[in-house]
């Protein structure tokens, strides 16, 4: 399954640092997306719903109507400038991935990479894109300074539901040879593991090879994330599962009953088999959530698990 070809919607923002309502539950306080929408076309993404705010469908029109913040690069700058600014880490990939294909073209990613070398602001950044690699040297650069991490996301080695449930990503062993060389570049490098599909991609025998494959890319810790359906997106999800994966709706349909999450019990479940994978292979593991921190000598790790 392709992706039709993107529209992409130029727009000036007025603020390219978003800022984390109350704080929220996740230890860090800023992120950046110089992008709205993706091309990637992940069909459980939980940013879909945010499409829905600029009066753009959360269906087809996410991943053909990509809004570009053409300004964020100055912005940034300014806002990073200001003596109100403290240095906080920031995070970017958190909404919409920041190396989608457009990024080929407009650059912002990399815009926003500079400003925050020139301000010395650490960063953790989380992808599913191979593009990356034209930015390695200058993360690279950040990582032996204010500090940078990269964490690829990647749910499953298998290609066949790779192209059914995110058909825009690169095959998830290309991420792993970037992630490969990021680390020997001397940045912190972690996977997530995301999302873990219920009856698709939770085997034992599957996640242990996704946890092999991460520990061979030289990744220093995995985290694994069962899969939300979260109200915003389930008119969009749940008609897809059942036109493309008909034989376990009715199980997901059990499973979640009307719940954004998977039951604890079965999340339990997958932690364990988690745990196991990476004590075989003497990878660490995290808790359930985003959660930058610094480290001595390095900067922040980008910490995401289930």
């Amino acid at each position: 399954m392709s992706v039709a070809r993107a529209t992409y919607l130029e727009e000036r923002c007025k603020s390219a640092l978003n800022r984390v309502a109350n704080g929220g539950p996740l230890p860090y306080a800023w992120t950046i997306n110089p992008y709205r929408g993706c091309a990637h076309n992940c069909h459980y993404c939980f940013a879909r719903a945010y499409h829905s705010y600029l009066d753009l469908g959360i269906g087809e029109d996410f991943a053909r109507r990509i809004v570009v913040k053409t300004n964020i690069g100055p912005v940034l700058r300014r806002e990073l400038s200001s003596e109100r600014w403290a240095g906080d880490p920031v995070a970017m990939g958190t909404a919409t991935d920041p190396y989608q294909p457009c990024e080929g073209r407009y650059r912002l990613t990399r815009e926003v990479l500079l400003a925050l070398s020139e301000f010395r602001t650490p960063l953790s950044m989380l992808t599913k894109s191979t593009l990356l690699v034209r930015d390695i040297e200058l993360i690279s650069q950040l990582a032996r300074g204010p500090g940078a991490t990269v964490a690829m996301s990647i749910g499953s080695l298998d290609d066949s539901i790779r192209r059914l449930i995110e058909p825009g990503t690169p095959p998830a062993r290309s991420r792993l040879e970037v992630l490969g060389r990021c680390s020997r570049a001397g940045v912190g490098t972690g996977v997530l593991i995301a999302p873990i599909l219920p009856y698709l991609t939770d085997s034992e025998g599957q996640l242990n090879k996704v946890v092999e494959a991460c520990a061979a890319a030289g990744a220093e810790h995995v985290t694994g994330v069962v899969l939300h359906i979260r109200p915003g997106i389930r008119a969009h999800f749940w008609p897809w599962l059942q036109q493309a994966a008909p034989s376990v709706y009715a199980r997901y349909i059990s499973l979640y009953a009307g719940r954004s999450h998977a039951p604890r019990a079965y999340r339990a479940t997958i932690a364990e088999r988690l745990s196991r994978a990476c004590a075989m292979v003497g990878l660490a593991g995290r808790p359930e959530r985003l959660m930058p921190q610094p480290r001595a000598g390095a900067g922040t790790q980008l910490t995401l698990a289930v």
